[in-house]
């Protein structure tokens, strides 16, 4: 049997909407796949309407903390999914990368991250239907 996919959230502060989709991942694919996050330039704390938006929902990231980027979770993960960070992502050969252009939760009420909330919990749906084949 093979192992498990990995898949790495990259965002520059590593804050809000990697944070936001390693807890939508991990709440909704289980042990399935292999769930990290990243920042190319990490904030002190994870957003706290990002953690308010996700607690709505009932899914608990406040025990989070922002990670810096590093090449071996880079090289270690089977797709690499940036958000918004430009040219301070890394790209290496060989890796899976996708750029999900979503709006910054940075500086913004919980009232404007729901909805960015949502386009995230979508696109994970869709992620996972991706990696994990359905079992009949």
């Amino acid at each position: 049997m093979a192992s498990r996919p990995s898949v790495l959230f990259v965002c520059i502060h590593n804050a809000g909407r990697s944070q936001m989709a390693a807890g939508f991942l991990t709440h909704l694919a289980g042990d399935q796949i292999e769930v990290r996050s990243a920042g190319s330039a990490p904030a002190e704390t994870i957003n706290s309407a990002a953690v308010e938006a996700m607690a709505e929902i009932g899914i608990d990231i406040s025990g989070q903390s922002p990670k810096i980027l590093t090449p071996d979770a880079v090289h270690t993960s089977d797709v690499v999914i940036t958000m918004g960070c430009g040219d301070a992502c890394p790209v290496f050969p060989g890796v899976s990368y996708r750029d999900w252009a979503l709006e910054d939760p940075a500086g913004k009420g919980v009232e404007a991250v729901r909805p960015i909330r949502d386009d995230i919990r979508s696109r994970v749906e869709a992620l996972i239907a991706e990696l994990v084949p359905a079992t009949a």
